[in-house]
């Protein structure tokens, strides 16, 4: 359709990136071959942020957008993770982010934490780590317009935001995905509900064509899986397919995450019109620049006209410096504690949450272990058996990386951090045999997000996993065994779980069956501790028969 006579088309730039995860260093390896052919060093903020002030001189600043679909706080690495990801924030300021949905992760902590992250105050345990220079909140806007408090059903932060750019209104609706509670340690957001993505979606585009608002885009922090190139989407397959196809038509390009995947997607509307979807990986290790061509007199987006590219965050441009000074800043009170060698091991002790989330791992095994030690004296629970998620597990053990300076084979406080860095804090609960059975069987649910999510199971315990049994009915009868004992479905048994998986994470509901339940410690010291208490680690063997 040709554009009204006198209307001029204007380009505005839109650049954005997705489940940063507070990885400010250039640590991370480069993105898989599928996605990048030349395995290129990618990632670390300085080189987020140079990149994006390189994409914006093409077209000025004045002319350009920064936004993010969710996952910038939570699961990161120690420098940004040990000081509840106020170094994260401090540097994507620094970089200019503009506005960003809400993740899962931004809900790590609970909703009292996401408020401060979002408006400042020091940390209510550790307190200021700048005490002439208190945290004073986020200067960019998270959106989260399908969270809502149950109180009085009004959005927990601000459902949109709208910007100008060129004399054109800019609507941003910014969501994450609704099944967060099952993401999160549920009692952190006990005090909210998680409302449809598309249902909001389409009541927040129509309040904004209301107040004269025509070009809106969606930041969700929901995605796909891209099999394909990091500008591809041939076979891409997960749950945004379907909010995509769901969303308004006024809405004119959706940036999406959670997934960690690349993509640049025409995805069909809810008319049937193609539209843009993208993702940007993860780390900061690709940025998404997105040209949305306006009509200056209608506010009409000419999709036609339109494009995206991904484009890899390469190491070989310049560092900018102001990320440089972000990350010595916090390294001064980070390195003293990063480097202290806390226990050591003699293999790979491998399997966390970057690999498959669904199969028993010696690293989620030796974790579990971990909480048995520490919960198993009478006054400390009393634990006979121990769960870790894999996804949970953040990190492996591996001989040869010394990030700290160590030797090989020494574990520092940096790494064991990294392995758990949720900051849960461990229980520990009365089951009964069936009830353990029940929580078994919930590592496999076909509705899920992820339908496979193993646990690890401490020493001692075990039973055996048939994959092709019905979904509920894949636990061996029989098969469980405590010390070699066969376990009875109707006896009661000690078990110790992080909260996340005591209050139901990940769906395991039937662990929130638990009764006289006693807090431990917090999951990092439990770590810690056990590390210190056995030098030379070994990979522990397979405890389940068949997973």
């Amino acid at each position: 359709m040709r554009p009204p006579a006198g209307s001029v088309q204007v380009p505005i730039q839109l650049l954005s990136f997705n489940d940063y995860h507070g990885h400010l260093e250039a640590t991370d390896p480069a993105l898989p071959t599928k996605w990048d052919p030349t395995a290129s060093p990618v990632g670390g903020v300085e080189y987020l942020s140079a990149t994006i002030k390189a994409l914006r001189a093409k077209v000025g600043d004045a002319n350009s957008l920064t936004v993010a679909a969710g996952d910038l706080i939570g699961g990161s690495p120690f420098l940004s993770g040990m000081f509840h990801d106020e170094p994260s924030v401090e540097s994507l300021e620094t970089l200019g982010l503009d506005v960003s949905s809400v993740g899962n992760h931004e809900f790590d902590e609970g909703t009292a934490e996401l408020l401060r992250m979002q408006y400042g105050g020091c940390h209510p345990v550790d307190g200021c780590y700048f005490p002439d220079q208190p945290y004073d909140g986020a200067s960019f806007n998270w959106l989260a317009a399908n969270v809502v408090r149950k109180s009085n059903g009004k959005p927990l932060l601000p459902p949109v935001a709208v910007r100008a750019v060129k004399g054109v209104k800019i609507g941003f609706i910014g969501m994450t995905l609704e099944s967060t509670p099952t993401l999160v340690n549920p009692s952190g957001v006990a005090s909210v509900d998680f409302k449809d993505e598309i249902e909001t979606a389409n009541a927040q585009a129509a309040a904004l064509k209301k107040r004269g608002v025509k070009t809106i885009v969606v930041l969700i922090h929901e995605g796909g899986v891209n099999p394909s190139g990091i500008n591809g989407c041939s076979g891409i397959s997960g749950p945004i397919l379907a909010i995509a196809q769901g969303i308004t038509h006024d809405v004119d390009a959706i940036i999406t995450g959670h997934t960690h995947e690349p993509y640049i997607c025409q995805i069909p509307d809810a008319r049937g019109v193609p539209r843009l979807v993208t993702s940007a990986a993860s780390y900061g290790q690709v940025v998404t620049e997105t040209t949305l061509v306006v009509n200056k007199a209608t506010g009409e987006v000419d999709r036609a006209a339109s494009s995206a590219e991904n484009h890899l965050v390469l190491r070989s441009i310049a560092k900018d410096p102001a990320e440089t000074a972000v990350i010595a800043k916090w390294n001064a009170l980070a390195a003293p504690m990063a480097g202290r060698v806390v226990g050591s091991h003699v293999e790979d002790i491998l399997g966390d949450a970057g690999g498959n989330r669904g199969i028993e791992t010696p690293m989620a095994d030796l974790v579990a272990d971990a909480w048995l030690s520490g919960t198993s004296g009478a006054s400390q629970g009393g634990a006979q058996i121990a769960f870790q998620n894999v996804g949970g597990t953040r990190a492996s053990f591996r001989v040869n990386a010394t990030p700290n300076g160590e030797q090989p084979g020494q574990i520092t406080y940096a790494e064991a951090y990294a392995v758990v860095p949720f900051s849960n804090v461990m229980v520990t609960v009365d089951l009964t045999g069936d009830q353990i059975r029940q929580g078994l069987e919930q590592q496999y649910i076909a509705t899920r997000g992820r339908p496979a999510l193993a646990l690890g199971v401490s020493a001692g315990f075990s039973y055996a996993w048939d994959a092709l049994a019905p979904q509920g009915s894949k636990v061996v009868p029989g098969s469980m065994t405590l010390n070699g004992v066969p376990m009875s479905m109707t006896a009661t048994y000690r078990v110790a779980l992080p909260n996340f998986l005591a209050d139901g994470g990940d769906d395991f509901l039937a662990f929130k069956q638990g009764t006289n339940r006693l807090g431990g410690g917090e999951d990092l010291a439990m770590l810690v501790a056990y590390l210190q208490a056995h030098p030379g680690l070994t990979a522990p063997a397979s405890r389940i028969d068949g997973l």
